[in-house]
């Protein structure tokens, strides 16, 4: 056995668990090795009981395929320490399970070399989530296998609940996943309708991978989340204000945090307007509040149940300031 031969089996297999399919020239440029060592490599894997599925010709390869037991993983000191920051951000959060996530933080903690213990502690020992309460939890396999669709480009079917709570059965092409909010949000284009959609996971029933491949398509936008964001702030809620300020779009977003920031737009030097939307009169006078405590002058055009809650903030304000 040549001595570089173990190093270089850990480098493989590093290499089969990073991504879904490697052709055989791949890897052996990847590990500086021929083909035929690749082979041999490969078949030294199968037979420590590693499920390495391989197929031959032009568009042949190899992958590491799911099997009964999961096989040991190989991270490096970077991997390890941001699936540990995960994992201890998600046992708070809405979108996990606490108990899962805590018992995976104990097994990696097991077996993480000494030298990156004392990193480990610091995370721990300074770190903590607050839950979100009240917002849904999403099921993590249902999460995993959403994730795994985005990332091999397949195609994928599930049951959907829309916000007035009709059902429907939906055929998309995953792009990414998305938490906004508190939530969790698919974002995928969406076959049937021939356009891009976004998808509250919580609502997706019964998801199914098809197995049927497909080449991404352009985002209508920079980045899934500036998507995921834009469509927010231009959804029409039950309740609907728009504020005309007397500031730069700049000046508003960079003073106020919130989804709203993506419906403020440039009227004219030193303008802007400002979208506000939501199925709660309450959270839209929240909002309006935040944008004019910036001190700008402004306009607003609203329905009476938001004026008259404004009115009535006004008045409370000026008698608990003893004006």
């Amino acid at each position: 056995m040549s001595k570089d031969m173990p190093g270089r089996m850990l480098r493989l297999l590093s290499l089969l668990q990073s991504r879904r399919e490697w052709s055989g020239t791949e890897l052996a440029e990847r590990l500086g090795v021929t083909g035929r060592t690749v082979r041999r490599d490969i078949d030294r894997l199968r037979a420590l009981d590693y499920p390495v599925d391989g197929t031959t010709g032009t568009a042949g390869g190899y992958r590491l395929r799911s099997g009964r037991n999961i096989p040991p993983l190989l991270l490096d000191d970077e991997e390890a320490i941001a699936i540990a920051i995960g994992l201890v951000t998600a046992a708070g959060s809405t979108a996990g399970a606490p108990d899962s996530s805590m018992r995976a933080f104990a097994k990696l903690e097991q077996v993480l070399p000494a030298r990156l213990r004392p990193r480990l502690a610091a995370i721990t020992g300074t770190t903590t989530a607050i839950p979100n309460q009240g917002l849904p939890q999403v099921d993590p396999p249902t999460l995993a296998l959403l994730a795994a669709c985005c990332r091999d480009q397949e195609v994928l079917s599930f049951d959907y609940r829309s916000r007035d709570g009709s059902p429907s059965t939906r055929r998309v092409e995953p792009r990414e996943l998305v938490t906004f909010g508190g939530r969790w949000y698919l974002l995928a284009f969406d076959l049937d309708r021939d356009d891009w959609r976004t998808f509250r996971i919580d609502r997706l029933e019964r998801p199914l991978a098809t197995h049927r491949r497909f080449s991404p398509r352009e985002l209508p936008a920079e980045t899934a989340a500036d998507y995921v964001a834009t469509v927010f702030a231009r959804a029409s809620y039950r309740y609907t204000a728009v504020m005309a300020v007397r500031m730069s779009a700049e000046a508003v977003r960079a003073g106020v945090f919130g989804p709203f920031r993506w419906g403020v737009a440039d009227t004219g030097p030193g303008e802007c307007s400002v979208r506000l939307s939501a199925d709660s009169p309450e959270l839209v006078v929240q909002h309006i509040a935040a944008i004019a405590a910036l001190g700008a002058g402004f306009t607003l055009d609203a329905p009476a149940e938001i004026t008259d809650r404004l009115r009535s903030l006004g008045a409370n304000l000026m008698s608990s300031s003893g004006t």
